[in-house]
């Protein structure tokens, strides 16, 4: 039977490739397609939701540590200071407010789950995911400035909101009496430990990269699989000196970008490629494992905090933090409900079932309900209402300031139609 699994997800991967670009052109993105095939898989009863398999386990910590790393090292931090004030607006008020603002929902309408799981919603459901609105940060109608701010948000929110997540699943363990619970003050030291061992490794691996290539000692088409290699080292190395390997490749990341010259883009392509494929496996885990643990404990509550979550908890910390930024109200609403959630919070949610079983199944149907609902809800209106809102910028005039070079978003798992061309740049016809 698990031949049989492997065969069909393969099967699927393969056939994605063939019509991803078509399937996308009706806004059926790669999250919606392996949901529903892991969902199917379930309901033909070749998985059992139950008792998941323990390969998904290294699957979703990979899959999360090559996330971190490059999301936060594609980010030209030096390059941002222009709209600095913007970013620690959404960065440093408007996740913190989400983060509590969805704590405190989740503490109200479940009262069972205690301060701890009740945390972990909140943060787990804090990181946006840009990849979900590929249609909203590729239009080149939308102004530039907007589509760097998502970028750049959906790219730090998810290693900034990882330290309480873990703090919150540790304090979770250790309130159920689960056996090895550390307790949320040993995962504080272990977050430390993992950023000394992560900006170490990330900044003396892009040093040395940056040196080779100066020296011409380093082949060029295996650079990529060096920093492959390097964002895996990070997250070793910290777990082998007792901290956390999330933190390590978040940071390990912050520091190759910073310190790996203009080339670190192009080596990250083969890290995000690879991140691409993983993310599509922890997709269909979603559909195969986490739906039906949502089916199994929903209660009507869930489906309302999905929806609070996606609106109020999320516009109203962007609204707030977006005060005295310059931004007019039509682009506050613009970026606040283009804070799709998605890789991050799934990838959070699959942690906690691994870490606390039975336990996390109520927080982990409602982390799960409010994932699904996004992945519709904003896979299908990224176009339509990034085409509407370019066309009301372009009527309200020139871009103040000009146009900025925009970071690219991450494309995981997503046709090359719906990723800048700089990183795809089509072939000339030969003369």
């Amino acid at each position: 039977m698990e031949l049989t699994v492997i065969v069909l997800i393969t099967a699927a991967l393969f056939a994605w490739a063939l019509v991803s670009a078509r399937l996308q052109q009706a806004d059926l993105t790669a999250p919606i397609v392996f949901t529903s095939v892991g969902l199917a898989l379930a309901w033909a009863g070749l998985v059992d939701a139950a008792s998941p398999p323990a390969a998904i386990t290294p699957v979703v910590e990979v899959t999360l540590v090559w996330v971190l790393f490059s999301d936060a090292a594609r980010l030209p931090l030096q390059e941002l200071r222009r709209d600095v004030g913007r970013y620690v607006r959404l960065l440093g008020i408007g996740l913190p407010l989400t983060i509590v603002f969805g704590w405190v929902l989740a503490a109200w309408f479940f009262p069972q789950f205690g301060l701890w799981l009740a945390l972990l919603v909140g943060a787990a459901l804090a990181p946006t995911d840009a990849a979900l609105g590929i249609p909203v940060v590729t239009n080149p109608a939308v102004p530039s400035r907007i589509r760097q701010l998502i970028t750049v948000e959906s790219g730090l929110n998810d290693g900034i909101a990882t330290p309480v997540v873990m703090v919150a699943i540790a304090g979770a363990a250790a309130a159920a009496g689960l056996e090895s619970a550390a307790g949320p003050g040993s995962a504080a030291v272990e977050l430390l430990i993992g950023a000394g061992v992560g900006a170490a490794t990330g900044a003396v691996g892009g040093w040395l990269l940056q040196l080779a290539r100066r020296r011409g000692t380093s082949a060029e088409d295996f650079a990529g699989v060096g920093v492959l290699a390097l964002s895996l080292l990070a997250y070793t190395a910290a777990l082998a000196v007792g901290g956390n390997g999330f933190v390590a490749a978040f940071c390990g990341g912050l520091a190759f970008g910073t310190c790996a010259g203009q080339r670190a883009p192009a080596e990250l392509v083969f890290v995000e490629q690879m991140g691409g494929l993983v993310s599509l496996l922890v997709w269909l885990a979603f559909g195969a494992i986490t739906i039906p643990t949502m089916l199994a404990h929903f209660v009507p509550l869930t489906i309302v905090y999905a929806v609070l979550s996606l609106t109020v908890v999320r516009m109203l910390p962007v609204a707030l933090a977006s005060i005295g930024a310059g931004l007019d109200r039509r682009t506050v609403l613009f970026v606040g409900w283009f804070g799709p959630r998605g890789l991050a919070s799934l990838v959070f949610a699959l942690l906690a079932m691994e870490a606390l079983g039975p336990v996390s199944d109520q927080a982990v149907a409602v982390i799960a309900a409010t994932v699904l609902l996004s992945v519709l809800a904003h896979g299908f209106s990224a176009a339509p209402l990034a085409a509407r809102y370019g066309r009301a910028a372009a009527a309200a005039g020139p871009e103040p300031g000009g146009p900025v070079p925009v970071t690219r978003a991450p494309a995981r798992g997503l046709s090359r139609q719906h990723t800048p061309t700089a990183l795809f740049p089509r072939k000339r016809p030969r003369r």
